[in-house]
């Protein structure tokens, strides 16, 4: 399965780790992929430490684990890179992407040596922006569809305006906020 594309996700409870793996999930299944997202449970708790995890193909996907050696990963949460090792079987030809405001060597110096690409997004002061309140899993998501090109910028925001209507139908003035963030996100993500 070349085409595959797979994506480990680290958070802290309460960041909507979980709930950025699946609706990347739905939008890509929306667009035609076949797909998986899946937490990894635990004793997770408020802040605790957590994965869940993306696959996305153009063919039905026959692997039902976790993901080992993932393509790309995100990191919801830079304080994790002190106590999860986060780049655990990363590929080097993928990349990583960080929610954080430190720079290029204070990023790679805690990222035990990972040769590959890195990109980072301020996603608290997105979501300060956009959304008043901290939400890191909304600018997070449009990072890693931005990083990963699984599909275009417009396809997802189309994808996404659909699921917030649904989503958020009894809290529709929410929905403009995320939307915002999403598009802010796709043009703040850089490369360190």
């Amino acid at each position: 399965m070349s085409n595959l594309i797979e994506i480990r996700w680290h958070g802290r409870g309460g960041q909507g780790a979980k709930t950025a793996s699946l609706l990347l999930a739905d939008a890509a299944f929306n667009t035609g992929k076949y797909i998986q997202g899946f937490p990894e449970y635990g004793p997770e708790r408020m802040g605790a430490p957590i994965t869940a995890y993306n696959r996305i193909s153009d063919e039905p996907i026959t692997v039902h684990s976790n993901i080992y050696e993932p393509d790309y990963v995100v990191v919801v949460d830079d304080s994790l890179l002190d106590c999860v090792d986060v780049t655990a079987g990363l590929k080097k030809d993928g990349a990583i992407i960080i929610n954080s405001t430190k720079n290029g060597d204070e990023l790679r110096s805690s990222l035990k040596g990972y040769e590959g690409d890195i990109y980072k997004i301020d996603a608290r002061k997105v979501s300060m922006e956009t959304l008043g309140k901290y939400f890191p899993n909304t600018p997070m998501l449009a990072a890693v569809v931005k990083v990963s090109s699984i599909m275009s910028d417009e396809a997802f925001l189309e994808d996404m305006i659909g699921s917030f209507k649904h989503k958020f139908a009894k809290k529709p003035e929410v929905i403009d906020g995320n939307m915002k963030a999403l598009e802010m996100a796709l043009k703040e993500v850089t490369k360190v």
